[in-house]
């Protein structure tokens, strides 16, 4: 993308405007105009920098004084008018500095006249994006969690491309947090580890009824029949899912233990179907209204005694509030997404007659997780962008990147909640739980 050549009066207000707002910026760092114009920003002593900040066009600046937030750079990234070169980690430190930052109203003053002698609209040419990988047009979800806007915000994240999922999932294609036994553990081996994680904790035997909310492209029902002998169902909204899972199962000729199914968790069946229920990084969609339907749901299906996994991201803040991130992610990655707190999810469970045995949080093995599929994906670039524009694959890097940050600061947690249906004869689990952890009988009951 060439550079636009400003006028040398853009390029003074410019870098009035930076000096300014990043004068207290802790990390050492270059900022590079359009003109090729360079300032040094940052009071790390002689710290090379951590990255250069390319500005590619003076409206991405008048655009950030005049709405004060950090989500104009964001959007200016993806549409290419702001770029970098260096850690994108670093890069991320400059969310947190923009949501701290205050300045005295003189300074604030100066920086409004020099953001109004600058452009307001981008000088540079956008970049092309496909229909399938748009920024999302917000008219198109309702945020009301009916079927209808579920389906079309699912679509919208897992319809992307599974090709372009691939690139970056491990081969088991599973798009939830790992289960590391230690932080040098694989991707593929920590995602392995998950799915046995959860067939262990609940328990699985052979022929018993198992479902999956959310399944995914597959991976926890193959890998629950496979090893573990169960009658695995599993529903997604998303239609990729589905064909990519109907193949797998296919393939791995699962056809007498595996059904996946389109359908609205809303749309189950039945009472007492399941003897065990499982839904993973599923229930964030579903929406705080209707998180005590969902959960009714699952007590309704689940047998008395039968166990119940909620595996699933929470916030540190109660309710969904409206701020900067929360505002990113349902703008450019989960339209209808929503999360609450741990407690609030727990109790929720018990209101509908749940008993809960176990919780445990993994909040550093996401962090890790994403991590992996933040290099994955940035080592994929090119193969990338024969399946999804450029947009969408910075929609994506920023977007994970951002959360793994995010999960290892503690403002964004994850938990498995294990609980089981009220009026069983039996207890449900043992007495203890060393069977989880015990080395002599670890990995699949089958093989």
């Amino acid at each position: 993308m060439p550079p636009v050549q400003g006028k040398s009066t853009h390029t003074a207000a410019a870098i009035r405007i930076l000096k300014r707002l990043l004068r207290n910026f802790r990390s050492a760092a270059v900022l590079r105009l359009w003109n090729d114009a360079t300032h040094h920003i940052g009071h790390s002593g002689h710290t090379a920098p951590a990255f250069t900040l390319i500005v590619r066009d003076p409206s991405v600046l008048r655009k950030l004084v005049l709405q004060r937030s950090a989500l104009v750079l964001a959007d200016a990234y993806f549409r290419g008018l702001l770029d970098f070169e260096g850690d994108l980690y670093s890069v991320l430190r400059l969310k947190e500095y923009f949501q701290t930052l205050v300045l005295p109203l003189r300074e604030r003053s100066a920086l409004l006249l020099d953001a109004l002698r600058l452009p307001g609209k981008p000088l540079t040419a956008m970049p092309p994006a496909s229909p399938a990988a748009a920024l999302p047009n917000e008219d198109r979800f309702s945020h009301g969690h009916s079927r209808q806007s579920d389906r079309a915000a699912i679509s919208f994240h897992y319809d992307v491309s599974n090709q372009f999922y691939k690139l970056w999932l491990d081969e088991q294609m599973v798009y939830s947090c790992a289960y590391f036994e230690t932080p040098d553990d694989t991707l593929a081996q920590a995602q392995r580890n998950k799915l046995d994680h959860i067939c262990r904790k609940l328990r699985l035997t052979p022929g018993e009824r198992f479902l999956d909310i959310g399944c995914g492209w597959g991976a926890l029902v193959c890998w629950a029949a496979r090893h573990y002998g169960v009658q695995a169902y599993g529903i997604t909204l998303s239609q990729r899912q589905y064909e990519h899972a109907q193949q797998r199962i296919a393939a791995e000729g699962l056809h007498d233990l595996v059904t996946v199914e389109l359908r609205d968790y809303r749309d189950l069946q039945g009472e007492a179907a399941y003897d065990k229920v499982a839904s993973v990084g599923m229930f964030e969609h579903v929406g705080l209204a209707n998180l005590p339907a969902y959960i009714a749901t699952v007590h309704r299906i689940l047998r008395p005694g039968g166990l119940f996994l909620n595996h699933g991201i929470t916030h540190d803040e109660e309710g969904w509030r409206q701020n900067v991130n929360t505002e990113f992610i349902n703008r450019y990655v989960f339209p209808d997404g929503e999360l609450d707190t741990v407690s609030n999810i727990q109790r929720g469970m018990e209101l509908a007659g749940f008993e809960i045995h176990d919780v445990e949080g993994l909040r550093p093995h996401y962090a890790l997780t994403l991590r992996h599929w933040v290099q994955r994906l940035e080592a994929a670039h090119d193969e990338a962008l024969q399946h999804v524009s450029e947009t969408a694959y910075r929609v994506w890097r920023l977007y994970m990147a951002a959360c793994a940050l995010e999960f290892e600061a503690g403002g964004t947690g994850i938990y498995q909640i294990l609980a089981s249906r009220r009026g069983a004869v039996t207890l449900p689990l043992p007495l203890t739980r060393r069977d989880l952890y015990d080395h002599a009988g670890r990995g699949p009951a089958l093989h």
